[in-house]
């Protein structure tokens, strides 16, 4: 078994699809089949089923790839654990965020925090941040960025908060909005039950829903071209002065508040690399999108 073949099953493993582990592993499907079969001669049983739902793997198969993701794992601890050894601040960090955190706030902290350690790299995956939750709880991700309030048990730091608006290119009034055409966007489920709950307590009709589109940054754009009003976190509305917005609040006039978290398991920071990407996070600024403190209605 070479390392190629480890990593082929942990990807069909996770993919259940030899298309898709072939597009992932940058080979053909032709030659990914070639190399399954030489794997399934050489352990001289059946690894997976292959039907018109997908790829099924036996049970020999099933334990063959789950020790080749611990197997990659600890390949991956062993590496980290030698890179730490030395004196420089040195590594590659695998972070997970939100695409909406991954937008609007990842590229100018990574920026600055390669300019101080520039001996330090990253492999980032963007993805919705029950996603990134999952993937940091399995150790799959040393850091993950998430903007929603996870349950998350072990080390995290909340690193802002922002309010939520209706946003619309014309003025309107907030009692007429279930006549008024919405436009919703693909969102995270705790953003979108936290929105869905301040509708029930303010409407008893539901919203009239025109459109949905897969991004917030495509929602913005058919606000401003007028089709409709959307809600959506302030962060996104900031470089579109133009647009009318009006804060959500609940009955007691406090604001609707989204928060975006940093994670991390605490035994994480026997890396060093990691302990100062943590540190440096901490201390990092991110008041350039606004915050509840002085957000108002406009």
């Amino acid at each position: 078994m070479e390392d190629r073949d480890w990593e082929l099953l942990k990807a069909l493993y996770e993919q259940k699809s030899i298309t898709k582990t072939a597009q992932i592993l940058f080979t053909s499907q032709p030659a990914l089949t070639a190399r399954l079969q030489q794997i399934e001669k050489e352990f001289n049983t059946k690894i997976v089923n292959r039907s018109s739902k997908g790829v099924q793997f036996t049970p020999q198969g099933e334990y063959l790839a789950i020790s080749a993701i611990e197997l990659l794992q600890k390949i991956q601890r062993i590496r980290e654990q030698t890179g730490n050894l030395g004196d420089a601040i040195s590594g590659t960090l695998r972070l997970g965020a939100s695409s909406y955190f991954t937008m609007y706030s990842l590229p100018p902290l990574l920026k600055q925090f390669k300019q101080q350690y520039p001996l330090v790299e990253f492999k980032v995956l963007t993805s919705w941040s029950r996603e990134v939750y999952s993937r940091v709880h399995n150790q799959e991700a040393h850091i993950g960025f998430v903007s929603s309030d996870y349950n998350w048990t072990e080390s995290r730091q909340q690193l802002f908060e922002e309010t939520i608006h209706v946003a619309s290119a014309e003025e309107i009034l907030l009692e007429n909005l279930p006549s008024l055409p919405r436009i919703d966007y693909q969102s995270d489920g705790l953003i979108k039950a936290m929105i869905d709950n301040w509708w029930q307590e303010n409407f008893s009709l539901p919203p009239h829903l025109i459109m949905e589109v897969d991004k917030l940054a495509t929602c913005k754009e058919m606000v401003r071209h007028g089709l409709g009003y959307a809600i959506m976190p302030n962060r996104i509305l900031r470089d579109m002065p133009q647009l009318r917005k009006i804060r959500l609040e609940h009955k007691d006039g406090q604001p609707v508040l989204r928060k975006s978290w940093m994670i991390y398991h605490q035994e994480s920071l026997e890396l060093k690399a990691l302990a100062a990407f943590v540190h440096f996070v901490e201390s990092y600024d991110f008041s350039d999108g606004d915050n509840a403190q002085n957000n108002c209605c406009q």
